[in-house]
């Protein structure tokens, strides 16, 4: 289909004929002979001396040309396009930040898993975030670790398969041994201001208490409510523990409370899947669908055309004109 981007511009096509029939016409002042007797002429032949003017003819090609030419250049600037099929588009339209707890503490093999046997709860941690990662094709995730520090090991993506791998090659104790919880939160607050997207998730994970942030949980917790940052927090580990081993189960709720979030705690392996199983529930998949023509200007091809249609009635005329000529 072939539209024009911009159609006012015809509105331009009689500009020509309305400059010629209102517009007053151009005058030129040239040289001219003075004859001594110029009244004894006019006596003689009985005219009667006005003021005069000598007006250039066109031929019949020469205002054809030039009224091609002209409706050529006006229908170039109303920028005629051609106009594709729609084109469909699907995106996520919310994004997701996975936070990780890696402190020292992950090491500890309290976990039962559904055959009995006691894991690892960093290793219990990746199964289950793997098998949600897998269910949340479309969205675009991201990753990060945390212990001492906070690092970012997935930005926002959909390749969801490099993050999976990325989560697999995690191991305890690479981001140092204590927990920064804030931090954690800090960075995502930051991962999130390089999206558009408005609905914003961070699931948090964690299995221990706040001991080495140098931003406070609660103030980041305010932070990210105020930039539109839904947090969901997970506790894992030993809430009768002491020491910074024990799980903040307060720290966590307060700040799933302060984002409109929710706390979920897991014991086992089981009940983390069922965290994560209930967390894909309450967001689930969200897409958009953003729908567009590709456009193709063509307006080129009039103004190649009113070239060269200038351009041969130029060379047309000048060799008439020669024909014409004495030799």
């Amino acid at each position: 289909m072939i539209s024009l981007a911009f159609p006012w511009a015809l509105l331009l096509l009689p500009l020509p004929w309305l400059v010629w029939r209102f517009a007053p016409p151009h005058r030129e002042q040239v040289p001219a002979l003075r004859f001594p007797f110029f009244r004894r002429i006019v006596d003689v032949t009985g005219s009667q001396p006005r003021a005069g003017a000598v007006v250039l003819s066109r031929t019949r090609l020469q205002m054809i040309a030039a009224i091609a030419c002209w409706s050529l250049a006006i229908l170039a600037l109303s920028r005629p396009e051609r106009v594709g099929e729609p084109v469909e588009i699907t995106r996520a339209a919310r994004d997701v930040v996975l936070a990780i707890d890696i402190s020292g503490s992950m090491d500890v093999r309290d976990f039962v898993s559904p055959d009995g046997t006691r894991k690892q709860r960093l290793s219990a941690v990746q199964d289950v975030v793997e098998n949600f990662v897998k269910g949340r094709n479309g969205d675009r995730m991201g990753l990060i670790v945390f212990g001492s520090r906070a690092y970012l090991q997935s930005p926002l993506t959909e390749d969801l398969g490099t993050l999976i791998g990325l989560l697999d090659r995690t191991e305890v104790g690479m981001a140092g041994p204590h927990t920064a919880l804030g931090d954690a939160i800090g960075l995502a607050i930051r991962t999130f201001e390089a999206s558009d997207i408005e609905q914003r998730l961070l699931i948090l994970l964690s299995d221990g208490s706040d001991t080495a942030s140098k931003m406070s949980p609660v103030n980041a917790a305010e932070i990210a409510n105020a930039k539109g940052v839904e947090i969901y927090t997970v506790g894992v580990g030993d809430p009768d523990a002491t020491g910074e081993n024990r799980v903040d189960v307060s720290g966590l709720q307060d700040i799933a409370h302060r984002t409109g979030g929710e706390y979920f705690f897991a014991a086992d392996e089981t009940a983390l899947a069922a965290v994560y199983e209930r967390i894909d529930q309450l967001t689930p998949r969200k897409l958009e669908t953003l729908s567009y023509r590709p456009r193709q200007s063509l307006s080129h091809i009039p103004l190649a055309i009113a070239a060269l249609l200038g351009v041969s009635t130029i060379v047309l005329l000048g060799w008439t004109s020669r024909r014409r000529s004495p030799v």
